[in-house]
């Protein structure tokens, strides 16, 4: 049947409206339902690409200059930090990890695991590596501009904590 030779050729990515639209160039006319229905009965099920993940939020709260300029390095524990937000998968679930590596030694500062990107995750982790500082340690804390870094209420416990903000600039 040449529905399931569409399905084999485009190794099962292509799903009933491709299949249709295919069979529609190739001049065999047949309803798109009738389609689903004929794919349905063959076992046929398309493979559903996962969307990336993508931090983007708008324009929200400020960006910060970028002191650090790409110089990775420190000369002392607690000089220059760094963070992000990863996104991988457990079991087939997604999870976001929020750490902060001292650039000294890459040391692991602090770090907040979650199932979703909520701000809580990167204040939490942030109050985490607060904790470990004395009260003259004053990292600076550098991190991309995503959506969580230039929130208020991000940037308010980096202020209250005398926290250099620093971001990298975008592309």
């Amino acid at each position: 049947m040449r529905i399931e030779s569409i399905y084999h050729e485009h190794k099962g990515r292509y799903g009933y409206r491709r299949i249709h639209l295919t069979l529609r160039n190739e001049g065999i006319l047949l309803n798109h339902k009738t389609v689903q229905r004929l794919m349905k009965r063959l076992n046929l099920k398309s493979t559903v690409r996962a969307k990336k993940y993508r931090s983007y939020r708008g324009d929200v709260g400020k960006t910060a200059p970028n002191h650090l300029k790409r110089d990775f390095t420190a000369s002392k524990p607690n000089e220059k930090w760094v963070t992000d937000v990863t996104e991988s998968k457990v079991n087939e679930q997604k999870v976001y990890l929020s750490p902060i590596i001292d650039l000294y030694n890459q040391e692991v500062i602090a770090y907040k695991v979650a199932k979703n990107t909520h701000l809580t995750l990167v204040i939490e982790m942030l109050k985490s590596g607060l904790s470990r500082l004395t009260k003259t340690q004053k990292p600076l804390l550098h991190s991309d501009q995503g959506w969580q870094y230039r929130n208020p209420s991000y940037q308010k416990q980096l202020a209250d904590n005398g926290i250099k903000q620093s971001m990298s600039n975008k592309g």
